[in-house]
């Protein structure tokens, strides 16, 4: 057996080498490579239907109002989020090792290897990843901009909950002696209590 090594930068700049053993076999390490590179790519895949679930979730908490749950919801995105990170790492080692037995610079992109896929249906399998991560990723974004801008109205209507019981202070009004002007009292609650 004979090793192959290269360098790893993660995108956190640090690098790493990613040394494998090359079979003399001809073709044994490129199809071993490939096929982890696949089932790496299918779990990517369903993590990141996991997250959209969660997501999705956590949108339904903030539509109900059912927000003593959501930092609940949080901790679960904040979960998946990790192990998507790990699984992207993983995943991104085997590209380099597949792209380093195909010829290409161990930092080509999916869609590079979808290009310099030997003849069979690699080109088809890595093709059909992109795409279906392609608008996973796309829908997670909708997701997540919808649920930001969820966040917001909510915010905004608490901010506003709390001006509606000291208007004076809400308003920045003060009185001669620098503090906050007082209202009559709360319109919502009982200030005898």
């Amino acid at each position: 057996m004979a090793a192959s090594s290269a360098r790893l930068t993660s995108h956190t700049g640090t690098t790493a080498p990613v040394t494998r053993y090359i079979h003399t076999h001809e073709g044994a390490v490129q199809t071993m490579a490939i096929h982890e590179l696949s089932a790496l790519l299918w779990r990517e895949r369903e993590l990141l239907d996991v997250l959209t679930f969660k997501l999705e979730e956590e949108q339904l908490l903030l539509t109900s109002g059912k927000s003593r749950w959501l930092p609940h919801g949080t901790k679960e995105v904040e979960q998946v989020l990790g192990h998507l990170a790990q699984a992207s790492l993983a995943r991104t080692i085997e590209a380099a090792v597949v792209a380093e037995v195909w010829g290409l610079p161990t930092d080509a992109s999916l869609a590079e290897l979808a290009a310099a896929a030997p003849e069979g249906a690699w080109a088809e399998v890595l093709t059909a990843h992109l795409t279906a991560l392609t608008r996973q990723t796309a829908l997670i974004k909708e997701l997540r901009d919808s649920n930001e801008q969820y966040l917001r109205t909510a915010v905004r209507s608490t901010q506003e909950s709390l001006a509606d019981l000291n208007p004076a202070a809400a308003a920045g009004t003060y009185d001669a002696h620098g503090k906050t002007g007082q209202s009559a009292g709360s319109r919502i609650f009982d200030q005898q209590f």
